[in-house]
């Protein structure tokens, strides 16, 4: 894409208001569960036939208009944190009061930021489904109905590795929710209609194509992206709502544009109704996501790899390396198989695999078909949890760096500005180790290794093993106790 850039669809407006504060409440990643009632069956979120058999062209965009509309909300939100004071370390400066005869400044601020985004009905109980960037770290979330109705809104919970959220109203009526499609049976070059609420304009419609399916490589490359991509118009605002077929099933949410001026150009992404329906129903129920785990590192086949491994064509996931003791070596996979077919469902390219093995249920036995040698052979996996892979995986480092490293929350994220998915925070040190020896503390973040920036505990683990043992690194840091940020030189193991 050149020097374009990604960008989120939330549209966050200037700082209204630093004041001087003492303390700060942020909101939770998840609301209480016991007030979140059970999500309907997934039969019944999954859809239904809302048109007829021939469909009339000429109202086709009118019709999902017309049916849709009533259940697309604008959601306001406010986010309330601290920040720290970027004059705090020249506070005891006698050469920076004798120049600028400032007085002693505040340690930090209060700071207060508003967004906008979309969301969309998804049944009769006042669920709303949404971007996680549009509500993450929010202090108050505000829905607008189609009627011009407003209610408050609670977080049921958010999952940053699609950039979903479902929120929740209580409202005095049954809202109509809108029917989900099957995200797999759309094709390049079929008509969509996005809804959404670009720039605070509510209730805006606009149309286009499907311009390509499975993108990756869009946003956080260790998120789960399998995006579908489209000419329909989307812009700031926008994000959290529908992308539709001609019979007005949702078989989208729009998340994200590529754009060097920030408003539209003709590239937008929106994450797969199929992917969205697992994520509700899990966030629904659980208030997270539990995800899946192979145990390999999968890539797209090169033109080289194809050549010198003499496949076929560039389809499918190319296993280039293999956790030691996962589900995937003890099953029998191999590095350089290639895996053409995952329970039964052809697999077109690494971030469709991903996405397959996260939505399996942990434990569950997966069969899978891969190119070994030129010759298909079956293999079967019995599916691991991510969740503790995640958490071997960060005590690897524990005799390299004398510490263990975990995700960053959502409250964190937002105290300290940080993208979700970015960063990690230290779970513990021992006292004799690199880092603590160096002066870091427990939940201190680390942002960036030699200007590399983290991308997790599983990108972290990654540029940390990619450095030869006893070599100088230059880690970006942010302080857990005053929120500045600073760079500190160690020594790896």
């Amino acid at each position: 894409m050149g020097n374009r850039k990604y960008s989120y669809r939330s549209y966050s407006f200037a700082v209204l208001a630093v004041v001087l504060v003492m303390g700060l409440t942020q909101c939770h990643s998840r609301s209480d569960a016991s007030a979140v009632q059970t999500m309907p069956a997934k039969a019944d979120l999954q859809s239904v036939d809302t048109s007829p058999s021939v469909l009339s062209w000429k109202t086709a965009i009118a019709r999902v208009a017309r049916q849709t509309i009533p259940a697309v909300v604008h959601i306001d939100v406010t986010q309330r944190r601290e920040i720290s004071n970027p004059m705090l370390p020249f506070n005891n400066d006698p050469f920076f009061h004798f120049f600028f005869n400032g007085p002693q400044v505040p340690r930090k601020f209060k700071q207060e930021l508003r967004g906008l985004g979309t969301g969309m009905v998804i049944d009769d109980q006042g669920h709303i489904l949404t971007n996680n960037h549009v509500v993450a770290g929010a202090t108050e979330i505000n829905v607008l109905l189609a009627d011009g109705k407003s209610f408050p809104a609670k977080l049921v919970g958010t999952d940053p590795k699609t950039d979903l959220a479902v929120i929740r109203i209580s409202a005095d009526e049954k809202l109509p929710p809108v029917a989900f499609g099957d995200s797999d049976k759309i094709a390049v070059g079929d008509w969509v209609v996005a809804i959404g609420h670009p720039r605070g304009l509510d209730q805006t419609v606009t149309q286009g194509i499907i311009s390509a399916k499975h993108r990756s490589g869009v946003l956080d490359p260790t998120s789960y992206q399998d995006y579908l991509q489209t000419d329909a118009a989307i812009n700031p605002g926008n994000s959290g709502g529908p992308l539709l077929n001609l019979e007005g099933q949702v078989i989208g949410v729009n998340s994200a544009i590529a754009s060097e001026s920030g408003g539209f150009e003709g590239i937008g992404f929106a994450i797969p109704s199929n992917m969205a329906v697992h994520v509700v129903n899990a966030l629904i129920a659980n208030g997270k996501v539990t995800r899946g785990w192979l145990g390999v590192s999968i890539g797209n086949p090169t033109p080289d790899q194809v050549k010198s491994l003499k496949l076929t064509d560039n389809k499918g996931a190319l296993i280039t390396d293999v956790v030691p003791g996962g589900p995937a070596q003890t099953g029998g996979l191999q590095k350089d198989d290639l895996v053409i077919q995952y329970q039964g469902q052809q697999i077109e390219d690494a971030a469709a695999l991903q996405g397959r093995v996260g939505n399996t249920p942990v434990g569950e036995e997966a069969r899978l078909l891969v190119m070994r040698n030129g010759q298909p052979v079956d293999v079967m996996v019995k599916i691991g949890n991510l969740d503790d892979a995640v958490r071997k995986i960060a005590a690897t480092l524990k005799d390299r760096l004398g510490a263990v490293v975990r995700p960053l929350s959502t409250e964190e994220a937002g105290q300290y500005g940080i993208e979700p998915g970015q960063g990690v925070a230290l779970a513990k040190l021992d006292t004799g180790g690199v880092l603590a020896k160096a002066g870091f503390e427990k939940d201190d973040v680390i942002l960036d290794v030699n200007n590399m920036p983290v991308e997790g505990v599983e990108g972290f683990v990654a540029l940390v093993k990619a450095l030869p043992p006893h070599q100088q690194a230059l880690l970006k840091a942010v302080d857990h106790r005053t929120g500045q940020s600073g760079f500190v030189q160690v020594t790896i193991g």
